[in-house]
C-alpha cells in the first residue's frame, strides 16, 4: 500500500515540473502527507487545475463517510470489479501530485521495521494514478475525496513492500485525465509499475512514523 507521500518542492519547481498546471498560491511543502488530510490533484474535469481533497475515497453512495479510512489506496488489479472504485475509474480519474513517499520495510528480526523514502532519481515531483468522489453529506455539505491506485511492486520495491504506487510517466497525463468515459481495458496497461532503474531508495527517521512530524527532518538519510 501507499499510506504517507511527500510535496516537497516550491511552487516554481512543481510549475516547472507541470507548465500547462494551474497552481495556485500559498501551497506550502509537505513532509509526511497521511490519510484524511488535503492532498494536491489534478481531477480529470478539463480544466487543468490543481485543487486538494481529502485522502481516503468516499463513494458517491456511502452513508459513512469514515469509509474513506480504509479507501486510500485501490488495487490496480481488481479497480473494474470492485464497487468502490469501478464507476470512477471509468468516470472520475485524477493525478495525486507528489515527490516521494514512504513505505516500510521489515527488518531481519521479523517484527521490527525501517522506514524507507522512495522518489525519482531525478528528484523532480511526479503523479501518481488516482480516482475521485464528490460525496453529499445530507446537511448539504460536500467532501471531495481521492485514492492512491497501487499495483505490482518494481525490482527496486520487491525488497521493500509487495505493493508500490502507480506512477503514471507525463505523456501519459492526457489520456488518464480524458474527462469522458472511458472503459477499463482501455486504461489498464497504464496501470503498470514505474521503471525501477529511474527511482531511488534510502532509510529514514522513525520520525515519519507520526502523522504529527511534518519537517523537513522526516526525508534525511537515516
Amino acid at each position: 500500500m501507499c499510506g504517507r507521500f511527500t510535496l516537497t518542492v516550491d511552487p516554481a519547481d512543481l510549475q516547472e515540473a507541470f507548465p500547462w498546471l494551474a497552481i495556485p498560491e500559498g501551497a506550502r511543502p509537505r513532509f509526511n502527507i497521511a490519510p484524511t488530510q488535503p492532498v494536491a490533484v489534478v481531477p480529470n474535469t478539463g480544466e487543468n487545475r490543481l485543487d486538494f481533497y481529502t485522502w481516503g475515497l468516499i463513494p458517491s453512495w456511502a452513508k459513512d463517510p469514515e469509509i474513506g479510512n480504509r479507501l486510500i489506496n485501490a488495487r490496480a488489479e481488481t479497480l473494474a470489479e470492485k464497487p468502490s472504485f469501478r464507476t470512477a475509474f471509468r468516470r472520475r480519474r485524477c493525478l495525486i501530485l507528489a515527490d516521494g513517499f514512504y513505505e516500510w520495510r521489515l527488518n531481519p528480526d521479523g517484527k521490527s521495521k525501517t522506514p524507507m523514502y522512495i522518489r525519482l532519481a531525478s528528484g523532480k515531483p511526479f503523479a501518481f494514478a488516482g480516482l475521485w468522489e464528490l460525496w453529499n453529506s445530507s446537511d448539504g455539505s460536500q467532501i471531495y475525496s481521492t485514492t492512491i491506485i497501487t499495483t505490482q511492486p518494481n525490482a527496486l520495491m520487491q525488497s521493500i513492500h509487495n505493493r508500490m504506487p502507480v506512477i503514471l510517466p507525463p505523456e501519459t497525463y492526457a489520456r488518464w485525465l480524458e474527462p469522458a468515459e472511458r472503459k477499463p481495458k482501455e486504461l489498464t496497461d497504464l496501470l503498470q509499475p514505474f521503471p525501477a532503474e529511474a527511482m531511488t531508495a534510502y532509510s529514514v527517521s522513525r520520525l515519519v512514523n507520526s502523522p504529527d512530524n511534518d519537517r523537513p527532518e522526516c526525508i534525511q538519510p537515516a
